[in-house]
């Protein structure tokens, strides 16, 4: 069982650390989202260095290159790499139920890589023995993430996400005992498995789930699937009051906005993930205290002032935002590079401010200055 102990609950809110094969992580945190077992724009070095803790790759897009033969011939994900601390894998679903012409049975989902047009399928089976092979700490099980958002919709996809954890499970214990083959030079590495709730928008089906999931031998939790901001405090509310204390709980997909951290960390969760903040960097989207700006905007152009005076990231310590401004107006490679080191770090820094507010117990204080400035409210 994957050890997690709580320093200090505040409410649903809680501090802990996950102990994994690859190293503690200290919980609430924001997990670099390595989707290709690359953070885009980042050295493995450079998210270190900026602050990140963990990272989390997609295992559909690893099956499909360089497939998971190959990362269990280089010894797994965290070898390959060459990121020395805990890691995740997602099961893709939410990227494969994306995908058109997608067609879905009870044995699994069949797809077309978006890449070269190459047939695949994924069941829970082979989820997680690709899981195994790109050899994670955690592993997410293989849900089914309705094409709608109709109630009917969201109730067969949840079901059957229950039906598909049950063959995880099953499958997860059979690797993990009589399948060396399959974990390659990770056969003496423990790895853990996440069930994920689903439901949508709808808390009848979000607690259902919840409990169907705290019921079985997982390790711990992903939330996932399709749900509003707006709505996002009274659906963690309502799963997180049901999960079990003693296992940890990662919100998938979700980070974007400071405010999801906040609401995040408040109503229960431990870790988070989301390529939103690298992605907005690679655009000139850049986050300040202030709010976002759009450093590609022509006021920067004499703006020879750090872009945060108060933040101790490469990009703020040494560069201007006029010089920025000149690098994204110029298509340099090396705008995507400092902006990403910097919406990165950013995000990262928040959730560990979250974390250090709630040992202290000044949380409301540090949430109400911190979002009153940067929506200005």
């Amino acid at each position: 069982m994957l050890e997690f102990r709580i320093k200090k609950r505040d409410g649903l809110a809680r501090v802990g650390t996950i102990h994994t094969p690859h190293g503690d992580i200290e919980t609430p945190a924001f997990v670099g989202a390595a989707t290709r077992a690359t953070v885009k724009a980042l050295t493995m070095k450079q998210m270190h260095d900026l602050g990140s803790q963990a990272i989390l790759a997609n295992t559909y897009h690893l099956i499909l290159r360089p497939g998971s033969d190959l990362i269990k011939e280089a010894g797994g994900l965290a070898e390959f790499s060459s990121w020395h601390g805990p890691t995740f894998t997602d099961s893709g679903g939410f990227q494969i139920f994306s995908l058109p012409n997608v067609k879905i049975s009870e044995h699994g989902v069949k797809f077309k890589s978006h890449i070269d047009g190459a047939n695949f399928e994924m069941t829970p089976e082979s989820s997680m023995q690709d899981q195994w092979k790109i050899g994670a700490d955690i592993h997410m099980a293989f849900d089914h993430l309705a094409k709608s958002d109709s109630y009917d919709d969201m109730k067969l996809a949840m079901e059957r996400t229950h039906r598909w954890l049950d063959r995880c499970a099953v499958e997860h214990e059979q690797i993990k005992k009589d399948s060396p083959e399959i974990r390659g030079l990770c056969a003496n590495q423990e790895q853990y498995l996440y069930a994920v709730v689903q439901g949508g928008t709808f808390n009848d089906l979000r607690a259902e789930s919840a409990r169907f999931c705290a019921s079985k031998p997982v390790d711990g939790f992903g939330i996932g699937g399709v749900f509003t901001a707006d709505g996002m405090d009274e659906m963690l509310k309502t799963v997180n009051s049901i999960l079990p204390e003693d296992k940890p709980r990662h919100l998938l997909g979700m980070g974007q906005e400071p405010i999801d951290l906040f609401v995040g960390a408040e109503f229960g969760c431990d870790t988070f993930d989301c390529v939103g903040p690298t992605r907005m960097a690679r655009n000139g989207s850049l986050y300040t205290y202030d709010g976002r700006i759009n450093i590609k905007n022509a006021k920067y152009t004499h703006d020879f002032t750090p872009l945060m005076s108060d933040c101790d990231c490469e990009c703020c310590k040494n560069y201007t935002r006029a010089y920025l401004h000149h690098l994204f107006k110029t298509d340099e490679i090396t705008a995507k590079v400092l902006a990403s080191i910097h919406n990165e770090h950013f995000v990262v820094q928040t959730v560990d401010h979250i974390r250090a507010s709630l040992l202290d117990g000044t949380f409301q204080e540090y949430k109400s200055a911190f979002l009153s400035r940067y929506y200005h409210k």
